[in-house]
């Protein structure tokens, strides 16, 4: 078993209204005139209100190549993680007393939209000070997929490793793929719907000492599942170019999501005896608008049971990886009541879908 003890995020420093950052993109972005008519409504219909970006707006009205890219990813990569991890080993709202770094005993890493050798969490132990014995798990291309999957992976760690403690840390500069010159409409929905941050989760074993932080009911990770459709690598992800990364989109996504995610978690449902209807909020990333409706649709679920969700695509975009970190952080401070069920899902590249069960206790 695994415990959540604790979150954190962090958001990026240029924070700009959807509306401004529309006007933006039709000034420079390179399409006819009934293009823009067709496609510029896209930016209303992602109930997207607010966005965070790395980089001040004037920056985008510039081509840059993947080398100036891959320097600021790396540049703001280090630092959003550092306070995302410092905001969860600090949260007094969870935690009675900090955690300390030398607590920790294994380093989950994920990202997916930028290059580092040695990668991110290197420098986060050299700044923070962790044990140099601190075991690291770097994980790239995971995407969208990867804030579910790092807690999965140390879920099943600490299956393992019982007394120890896993801390998972996501970070994407999503916003760094944007592409002057791709007229493609996964380009521009990218364009829509990308933002930046960074987050970080604290896990414990069933053993940890650090669990008597807590006070109030923990969630407890209690299995995990991961499956990946065949013949789907073309629905989402990255084509590295000389100007960076540009994004895949596929038309079919929502069609997926009806018909291969739902799937997965009537299994993972059955499995754990679990029904839908019992289930008071999902920790689901928000990849989008018609993402959340599919999954409404699918379940015929209630509007408060996605309402997290809703309320972080609403604040802050989709900023991969660390947005379901985000749904997680919300309804944690939530405080759920001792034996509420939930279950954390996220969807990415390959095509494939994550799932971990939550139940506080």
């Amino acid at each position: 078993m695994a415990f959540i003890l604790s979150s954190g995020i962090h958001l990026a420093e240029h924070d700009y209204p959807q509306s401004q950052i529309k006007t933006f993109v039709e000034d420079v972005f390179p399409l006819k005139a009934n293009e823009k008519k067709r496609l510029l409504p896209i930016f209303e219909n992602t109930n997207i209100e607010r966005r965070q970006l790395a980089m001040p707006l004037e920056w985008f009205a510039h081509e840059h190549g993947l080398e100036v890219k891959n320097d600021i990813y790396q540049k703001k990569a280090i630092e959003y993680t550092i306070a995302a991890v410092r905001s969860c080993l600090e949260e007094s709202v969870f935690l009675k007393k900090e955690v300390r770094v030398n607590q920790i005993d294994h380093i989950i890493f994920v990202s997916s939209t930028g290059i580092a050798t040695p990668t991110i969490d290197t420098y986060i132990l050299n700044e923070l000070k962790f044990e140099e014995g601190v075991k690291r798990t770097p994980l790239f291309g995971l995407g969208c997929a990867g804030g579910t999957s790092g807690v999965a992976k140390g879920y099943e760690y600490l299956k393992g490793h019982p007394k120890e403690n896993v801390l998972v840390v996501c970070v994407e500069l999503c916003s760094l793929t944007f592409q002057h010159n791709d007229t493609r409409v996964s380009n521009f929905v990218g364009t829509a719907l990308f933002a930046d941050g960074a987050s970080a989760v604290l896990l414990a074993g069933e053993e940890s000492e650090l669990k008597s932080l807590s006070e109030k009911p923990l969630a407890r990770v209690t299995h995990a599942s991961s499956k990946t459709k065949y013949d789907s690598t073309d629905v989402m992800g990255w084509q590295v170019v000389d100007s960076g990364f540009e994004v895949i989109f596929k038309k079919s996504i929502p069609r997926l999501v009806r018909d291969f995610w739902s799937q997965h978690v009537r299994e993972v449902l059955e499995k754990n005896s679990l029904e839908i209807k019992d289930i008071p909020f999902i920790v689901a990333h928000p990849g989008g608008r018609k993402v959340l409706e599919t999954y409404q649709e699918i379940f015929d679920l209630r509007e408060e049971t996605l309402a997290y969700s809703t309320d972080i695509l609403r604040k802050h975009g989709n900023m991969s990886s660390p947005t379901v970190h985000y749904v997680l952080n919300q309804a944690m401070k939530g405080h759920p009541e001792k034996g509420t069920k939930s279950f954390m899902t996220s969807l990415g590249p390959g095509f494939s879908s994550e799932i971990c069960t939550l139940e506080w206790v």
